[in-house]
């Protein structure tokens, strides 16, 4: 970005804004002050950041204090990487203008880069609720999540990128934070709850964890056994234990796994994901009239979770109801539009109701999603691959 672009982009109109601070000068001196100010522009305006910047040198030697002179001069060393310069303009015209809050931003930025990051972590943390510019809001809070990782302070780090996911919720960079922020937060938990908990119920449930993500599946039950031996009420417990087991795809563990999952509604009735899975069990044995009982409750729970929705629809175009089923499935694809069941399911109900143009479409979104989804399994090596598969599998057959 060119100099005068990022001027423009932290400043505005600024350096055609009103000369406010000249009211009491004689016009010989608002005279001098207008034509710098028009020749500054010009320079700018050329890519001649130099000569501009030679420009507001001349106006504060004309009035020392010249807000827009000083920030102007100041954004322009910014932007040349001449920070140590820079600081003393930014800082003057805050002095005259204390909610110049982008202004602020670059000077705390600034103070980051010359080293005092404690003069910058106060700067940037007033800039950053107050600066409205979405680009300048973004590289306020990247700066900050330095300083806070640095320092250790990864629950500030945190709230921070939250703010920055929802601003830009596509942002590489931004993702990239929140990833290495959330896993030094989990090892930090993690290496909290050993030291003052080693043996606890709670740490058997975060090292199954762990070791799910590992793809160590069999020591990852070990664990949630272990933790429900030490408290049958842990929150979660039985959920959890669930589904690890139902990823063995055994009789034996299918059989486990469905208590679990009862087990699980006993400790929370309002646990919608069991009634889910519950659902999806009664479906797998054909028994349509339970599995509408569990897909219905988890509805009343929650009204807009994909999995009931499309577990009902399942439901539905069984009973020959696609007409019934559209709409359950329109509305899990609102809650996630990367569902490659979801959108299965809606080409079939739209081949089925003769709509041929539309059940097409959703074959090209259930490919796209199925692809990105199988290129993530391929990186991660997601635990529940087979699951997946299973579940779009028994999709196809049942449309056969």
């Amino acid at each position: 970005m060119r100099i005068r672009e990022v001027v423009v982009l932290f400043w505005g109109v600024l350096l055609l804004g009103p000369l406010s601070s000249f009211a009491q000068s004689q016009p010989s001196q608002k005279q001098q002050i207008e034509f710098h100010t028009r020749k500054a522009a010009e320079y700018l305006q050329g890519n001649k950041p130099d000569l501009a910047a030679s420009e507001f040198r001349a106006i504060l030697a004309i009035d020392a204090n010249n807000v827009e002179a000083h920030g102007n001069l100041g954004a322009i060393l910014f932007f040349q990487d001449a920070y140590a310069d820079a600081i003393p303009q930014l800082r003057a015209a805050l002095k005259l203008r204390p909610t110049l809050w982008k202004t602020r931003s670059l000077l705390g930025i600034s103070e980051k880069r010359t080293g005092d990051a404690e003069t910058a972590r106060l700067d940037l943390e007033k800039a950053f609720p107050n600066v409205t510019d979405t680009k300048v809001r973004i590289e306020t809070g990247m700066e900050l999540i330095e300083i806070y990782s640095a320092a250790g302070d990864l629950g500030e780090a945190a709230t921070t990128v939250n703010i920055l996911r929802k601003l830009e919720p596509t942002d590489g960079g931004i993702l990239y934070a929140a990833y290495r922020i959330y896993s030094d937060l989990a090892d930090e938990s993690l290496l909290s709850l050993s030291v003052v908990d080693p043996i606890s119920a709670r740490m058997h449930q975060a090292m199954a964890h762990e070791l799910a993500k590992r793809g160590d599946t069999a020591g990852a039950i070990t664990n949630y056994r272990d933790a429900l031996k030490l408290d049958p009420q842990l929150p979660g417990i039985h959920f959890e234990l669930a589904e690890m087991l139902s990823t063995l795809d055994t009789p034996e563990s299918s059989r486990e796994a469905e208590q679990e999952y009862r087990a699980a509604l006993v400790a929370n009735p309002r646990d919608e994901q069991s009634e889910c899975r519950l659902g999806d069990i009664a479906i797998r044995t054909n028994d349509l009239q339970v599995a509408t009982q569990h897909y219905n409750r988890a509805l009343q729970l929650r009204p807009n979770d994909p999995e009931a929705n499309i577990g009902l629809a399942k439901v539905l175009m069984s009973r020959d109801q696609p007409q019934k089923a559209e709409p359950l499935l329109q509305r899990a694809l609102r809650s996630d539009p990367t569902s490659a069941v979801a959108h299965y399911r809606l080409s079939a109900v739209y081949r089925q109701t003769g709509r041929v143009e539309d059940a097409k479409h959703e074959i090209e979104e259930y490919q796209k999603y199925r692809k990105m989804k199988d290129k993530l399994h391929e990186v991660y090596g997601d635990l529940h691959r087979d699951q997946i598969n299973k579940e779009e599998s028994d999709d196809a057959n049942s449309n056969r």
